[in-house]
């Protein structure tokens, strides 16, 4: 974060204001010395990061398939060299490419519509919510977006679990990114995703769900509304996707079986 001197306007009069805004910061992610991708991001959280975006890129399975994670600060950016197994290093070796992608890019590393457009793996049983815990969970976010708060620009991704309450949040100027985060967070602590619902701050599009499908939770909840192909990738990995989430209440648009009170008061 950095604190900025600027001209605030309002109500018709003008002072000298001081505001906190996020860095935003080119990130490069290097697997055993060559490039894969560079993008933006908020220069937080890189080691999760690393772990969340080699997950939802297929690079890796599991969080213990890097053998190391180091954060270098180059003139341009970060450096985020990750060193893969062997193993995966070789599988690597086939389908390396050299990406440069703007803030959040989501489909960063793809080169054809098939690979773009592939169903992620379908999401398990998953668990049961009754509205008022749909309610809880989104109510979750506001006072644990620390830097959101502060700055009014940085998306966020939570975990929430229905006896736990809010588990983990990530936030980053770039929604794909504090997914990606979460998603690394969770891999590194050992967390079961399948146990609990991901809340995000942002629109929901293709590459959001099919993030959240690849984490195995099986109920996501955003404040803002999906895209009609993010709803069709719910649908066809089995998510429960509950959008425009307010105070007032939320609209399910894929699985509504596992909000069951909600599905009845539908029914009627």
């Amino acid at each position: 974060m950095s604190e900025t001197r600027h001209l605030r306007w309002r109500a018709g009069q003008s002072a000298a204001d001081d505001r906190v805004i996020p860095e935003e910061t080119a990130i490069a992610f290097t697997y055993n010395g060559s490039t894969h991708a560079v993008m933006m991001a908020s220069p937080a959280d890189l080691e999760d990061l690393a772990v969340g975006f080699s997950l939802g890129e297929a690079i890796i399975d599991e969080a213990g398939q890097i053998e190391a994670i180091d954060a270098v600060a180059v003139p341009d950016g970060i450096d985020l060299r990750i060193w893969l197994s062997a193993e995966r290093a070789a599988g690597l070796i086939e389908r390396r490419r050299h990406v440069a992608g703007p803030t959040g890019c989501g489909l960063c590393g793809i080169d054809s519509l098939a690979a773009a457009m592939r169903p992620p793996p379908a999401v398990g049983p998953g668990i049961v919510l009754t509205p008022g815990q749909v309610a809880e969970a989104l109510d979750s976010l506001p006072p644990a977006q620390h830097w959101g708060r502060i700055s009014r620009a940085m998306h966020a991704a939570a975990f929430w679990h229905p006896a736990r309450g809010l588990v983990l949040l990530r936030e980053d100027v770039g929604r794909h990114n504090a997914l990606d985060k979460l998603a690394g967070g969770l891999a590194r602590a050992g967390i079961n995703a399948a146990d609990g619902v991901l809340v995000i701050t942002s629109r929901v599009s293709i590459e959001m769900v099919q993030k959240a499908a690849r984490i195995g939770v099986s109920v996501m909840i955003a404040v803002s509304a999906p895209t009609a192909l993010a709803v069709r990738m719910a649908e066809a990995a089995g998510l429960t996707l509950i959008a425009i989430a307010r105070a007032d209440g939320f609209e399910i648009f894929t699985r509504p079986d596992r909000v069951p009170a909600a599905e009845q008061g539908m029914a009627g």
